[in-house]
Order: structure tokens, then C-alpha cells, then sequence
């Protein structure tokens, strides 16, 4: 806790004095201009990755960077809908991560025996232990089926994200765009799903956009 403490005044005596301006804009108001739905990994950082200001991004974060679908949500719907319909955000990314602890969780069950919330929580992520179960079943490589269930995991929530009514009207306006990205923790590159290709290519050669869908199997450019 101290380091936090010394780290706050090192913030508010250099880092918040260079920007001042910044801070006062942003103390008025916000406008994002993309919402960026991840898992809640420590090693993980939106703003980082993105080299994006304060007040750039919306962010949502929880376990294994899931979306219930309609009607099964809470709080991340509720946000969704906030950062759609009250700040007007047109572009969401759904971003997933190398060795992610919830994935792990839904390929091994049995490490969740202690932790019934966790489970339960997964159980929003189902459809992509049935799409593992069905087109990965002769992988017995597990980081290639971890990295394989982390890709499919986003495309299985990018559909979810579509059942939210918010989402679902923008969409047939055409005025809103979804991306899903793996982050690779031990290198920094981040991978973009391309549905013209079929699977996760570095974001530098990523194309706008298309939606993203379930359905395929990735090529696991990711692992």
C-alpha cells in the first residue's frame, strides 16, 4: 500500500502537473471514443497498449473479458449500454489475452472446484467449451488449445455483445463497429481477428473491420 501511496504523489507532482490541461478538459466531461471490453489480468493494461490518453478509452473488465448475453447481465450490460447510448461510442473491442486464468478455468473445471462464483461466472462462456470440445478435439498440444480457446472466446462474446438491444439497433444502422483483439503478454503484439481471412492477424495488418463471428476455426496466429 505505501508504494500505491508514494506512487499517487509521484502522479499528482509530475504526471498530472505536465498535463494539466488535460485533466481540466477531462474534469468536465468525457468522450471516449472506443469502448475496450478486457479481462480483469493485472499484467494487463488498456491505456498501455494502445498508447492512449485518459478520457480515450471506456473500459470494461471482468474475468475471461466476457458479455452476457440479453437478459443475463448486469453491470457490464448496464455499462455497455451507458458508454453506446449516453457517451456515443462507435467502435468496441473485445480484447482477450495469452495465459488467461479463465480460460484455463474452462478447459480444467476441476481447478474451480474451490471457487463456485468463478464457475458460475463461465457458465457465460459455455458456447466456447462446446466450439473447443467439437473442432479442437484431436489438439492435444494445451497451449495451442488454451490459445485457440482465447480467440474463440472473443468471437463467442462479440456474439453476445450483439444480442444487447443497444448494440443490436447501432449495428443495423451500420453505425457501429466491433473488433475482437488477442494481446500475446510476452511480447506485446496484439492480433485482430479479420473475418475476410478467417483467423487472428497482427493488428498492423488488420483491415477495417469486418464484424466479427463465430463459426471457424482460427489458425491460432495468436499462440
Amino acid at each position: 500500500m505505501r508504494r500505491l501511496i508514494e506512487g499517487n504523489k509521484h502522479f499528482r507532482d509530475e504526471d498530472f502537473s505536465r498535463r494539466a490541461e488535460l485533466f481540466k478538459e477531462l474534469a468536465k466531461a468525457q468522450s471516449p471514443e472506443t469502448l475496450f471490453i478486457t479481462c480483469s489480468d493485472s499484467r494487463i493494461d488498456p491505456n498501455l497498449i494502445t498508447h492512449s490518453e485518459p478520457g480515450d478509452l471506456f473500459i470494461v473488465r471482468n474475468a475471461g473479458n466476457i458479455v452476457p448475453p440479453h437478459g443475463l447481465g448486469g453491470g457490464e450490460s448496464a455499462t455497455i449500454e451507458f458508454a453506446i447510448t449516453a457517451l456515443g461510442v462507435r467502435e468496441v473491442i473485445i480484447c482477450g489475452h495469452s495465459a488467461c486464468g479463465a480460460m484455463k478455468g474452462l478447459l480444467n473445471p476441476e481447478i474451480l472446484d474451490s471457487m463456485p462464483t468463478v464457475a458460475s461466472w463461465l457458465t457465460h462462456a459455455q458456447a466456447t467449451r462446446a466450439v473447443i470440445d467439437q473442432n479442437y478435439a484431436d489438439e492435444t498440444d494445451k497451449e495451442a488449445l488454451l490459445a485457440a480457446a482465447t480467440e474463440e472466446n472473443v468471437l463467442i462474446q462479440l456474439g453476445n455483445l450483439m444480442t444487447l438491444p443497444s448494440v443490436a439497433a447501432l449495428l443495423a444502422k451500420g453505425d457501429l463497429t466491433l473488433h475482437g483483439w488477442v494481446y500475446k503478454i510476452g511480447t506485446g503484439e496484439v492480433f485482430a481477428y479479420d473475418k475476410g481471412d478467417d483467423q487472428f492477424i497482427p493488428l498492423e495488418k488488420y483491415r477495417e473491420p469486418p464484424i466479427a463471428s463465430a463459426g471457424h476455426k482460427p489458425k491460432y496466429a495468436s499462440r
